[in-house]
């Protein structure tokens, strides 16, 4: 009996481990085939987006009849004219500095108000604190379309429309609310410790906010900053009611102008430069923050 036994038990053993390697094998099976799907997901939309881009670049060192009769084709010669054409002819120059004017004050403006604002929020508490709060974050569900109409009122009673001053408050306002919940979730992230440390040491509430909180929270400020620069670079609804006048455009104003006129004149080597002459900043900030811009949304999310 006890030799029955004895023989019998390892097979129950062997017999007990086949369902678990048949589900680990499946397991595995599975997972392998989610990260070929998934690998093959990410493989096209890089091409979905790189691909267009590349043409428009290639297109831009054209000249018309190569656009029109070999559109997939390389260019027989790399004709700088045509970005220099775009710069002065069809006013890109232009639409570039009016651009760059507005982005340097109303980027100033929304990081100053906005890191400022989301540290009260963050780190004070006091009456009000939660509902000036959800202020901000319904102000991201707000559409800016239903603001067209008071808001040309409203910038027309004070004397700023169809200025460059006027859309800077108004990008610095339509930014505020990301600006405020993003920086407010990595305020609350910092320890403690520092803050009262600067106390002790003697520094006031302004001093340590700028000399030891602000440095602290420079992931944050540089991700939610390429944000609203890439936010503002290409705001096109917003310039359109506010902006009339044709030396006032900014760069996504002046380029659909720009693509309607050179369709109608059948330019479209310039106006393929002017296009890469706007993507090309955009295309430059990424590549240069992109590190930035990852560590600064995955260090708000950890303390």
């Amino acid at each position: 009996m006890s030799t029955v036994q004895v023989a019998t038990r390892p097979q129950e053993k062997q017999g007990a481990a086949v369902p678990e390697q048949t589900g680990l094998s499946g397991r595995r099976l599975f997972d392998g085939t989610l990260n070929v799907f998934s690998h093959a997901f990410l493989l096209l939309w890089g091409l979905l987006t790189a691909v267009p881009l590349l043409w428009v670049i290639i297109s831009s060192f054209k000249d018309d009849a190569e656009i029109l009769n070999d559109p997939w084709g390389l260019p027989g010669a790399l004709r700088f004219e045509n970005f220099a054409r775009a710069w002065t002819h069809a006013n890109i120059g232009t639409y570039f500095v009016n651009t760059g004017i507005v982005l340097a004050g109303s980027l100033t403006l929304t990081m100053l108000l906005g890191a400022t604002a989301a540290y009260a929020l963050a780190r004070y508490k006091f009456v009000g604190n939660r509902l000036i709060y959800f202020v901000f974050v319904g102000g991201m569900m707000f559409p800016v379309v239903l603001a067209f109409v008071p808001l040309f009122k409203i910038v027309g009673g004070v004397g700023l429309r169809d200025s460059l001053p006027g859309l800077m408050l108004i990008y610095t306002a339509y930014s505020l609310p990301f600006t405020v919940f993003f920086l407010t979730a990595f305020f609350r992230t910092l320890p403690d410790s520092v803050a009262e440390a600067a106390y002790i040491d003697g520094c006031g509430p302004f001093r340590t906010f700028f000399r030891v909180m602000l440095p602290m929270a420079k992931p944050g400020l540089i991700s939610v900053g390429i944000f609203n620069f890439l936010g503002h670079w290409n705001q096109y609804l917003l310039p359109v009611v506010l902006i009339t006048s044709d030396e006032k455009q900014v760069l996504a104003q002046g380029l659909a102008s720009l693509a309607i006129s050179e369709g109608y004149r059948g330019d479209y080597s310039r106006l393929f430069a002017g296009l890469t002459l706007a993507m090309l900043p955009v295309l430059i900030v990424y590549a240069v923050f992109q590190r930035q811009v990852q560590s600064g949304l995955t260090a708000g999310q950890m303390k």
